[in-house]
């Protein structure tokens, strides 16, 4: 038996913690204190925790957006200093310019940014075309953002995200504005089109914000789960779920302890951030 290659290290956070200044009193504000976790190439990650917990605020350190009071965080083994086309970044605002068609929104870093460097205006038109079809809106190129769908819209942001050929992928709730059926749909939809059936060497690294547990547990390799005041990591929980992941994954009994276990990490303040002294009782065995 041919043995397998251990994963490499694709994103390092060492000790990371953020400070800021509240601009009127000057009072310093711990946001995130002493984050630490190796993420592999190639692996799913999300991210949960109670609301004001700190979970964008790393996503935006590890996109360049910010920078670390404290620690370092690197890919690749090299520190990250700022925004880089390496690191792509989707967020719940689709953030698409209405004055733009579908497939020029999904070109847009190709023909105005570093992503479309040395490739041919028959190049570029071919890449549009295939992250147009992978995401399921062959047909609809021509098509502006007023005229699709929450769900549609979504999926051009996310062939714009890919089409600039990013090796990591950063989301922030990017199903949050969605109806709970159309979110249910491109959950799925977006494990097919990151490649969960591929080897692992072929995925792309997958940092995926959500408030919804049961989203993290289908979705994720790996569960952070972050406490608040300041945001630190509670625990690291594997999803010993096998892929392909499906609509007969939820109803797996495992799915349901992984949930409730994550749940009864964040329940407490779960509850306290949503302005109540302290949960009931029988919250325990209620996911949020």
């Amino acid at each position: 038996m041919t043995p397998q290659a251990t994963p490499t290290t694709k994103l390092r956070l060492r000790s990371v913690s953020k400070s800021f200044i509240q601009p009127r009193t000057g009072h310093t504000t711990l946001a995130v204190a002493d984050v630490s976790l190796d993420i592999a190439s190639g692996e799913f990650i999300c991210i949960v925790g109670p609301s004001g917990c700190g979970k964008s605020t790393v996503l935006n350190m590890i996109a360049g957006l910010d920078t670390p009071s404290a620690g370092a965080i690197e890919k690749d083994g090299v520190a990250i200093t700022g925004p880089g086309a390496d690191r792509g970044v989707m967020f719940q605002d689709y953030a698409l310019m209405p004055w733009q068609t579908v497939q020029e929104n999904v070109g847009f870093g190709l023909h105005h940014g570093t992503p479309g460097k040395g490739f041919t205006t028959q190049q570029r038109q071919e890449r549009v075309r295939h992250f147009v079809e992978l995401v399921g809106l062959t047909g609809s190129e021509k098509k502006y953002p007023h005229q699709l769908s929450g769900g549609m819209r979504q999926r051009v942001a996310l062939a714009r995200l890919l089409a600039n050929g990013p090796d990591v992928l950063l989301m922030d709730e990017p199903l949050g504005a969605l109806d709970a059926q159309t979110r249910l749909v491109l959950q799925q939809e977006l494990l097919r089109i990151w490649g969960q059936t591929a080897p692992r060497a072929q995925r792309k690294t997958a940092i995926f914000i959500t408030h919804d547990i049961e989203e993290a547990v289908f979705l994720a390799d790996r569960v952070v789960v972050m406490s608040s005041h300041p945001g630190r990591v509670r625990a690291v929980i594997d999803i010993d779920l096998p892929r392909e992941r499906n609509e007969h994954t939820r109803a797996d009994p495992r799915f349901g302890q992984l949930s409730e276990q994550i749940w009864n990490l964040i329940r407490d303040e779960a509850w306290r951030a949503a302005g109540a002294a302290a949960a009931p009782p029988e919250a325990a065995a209620t996911p949020a």
